[in-house]
């Protein structure tokens, strides 16, 4: 797991229940098609799992 994740918001998480938004929020995504790249760690894929609904998900090779 060296790489990167691309992960844009894809639909809006109103309405989900509060824990989805906040992980939402501390994925650094806070508008609609708003994409961030972080770093491939396992906590990162967990949060990413809660809100799979949600994101889109792309593996990239970069830097750390």
């Amino acid at each position: 797991m060296s790489g990167r994740l691309r992960i844009t918001l894809t639909k809006s998480p109103v309405g989900c229940k509060r824990v989805q938004k906040r992980t939402v929020r501390a994925l650094g995504l806070r508008r609609m098609n708003q994409t961030v790249e972080l770093g491939d760690t396992p906590t990162i894929r967990g949060m990413v799992n809660k809100v799979s609904h949600l994101v889109t998900v792309e593996e990239t090779e970069g830097q750390e």
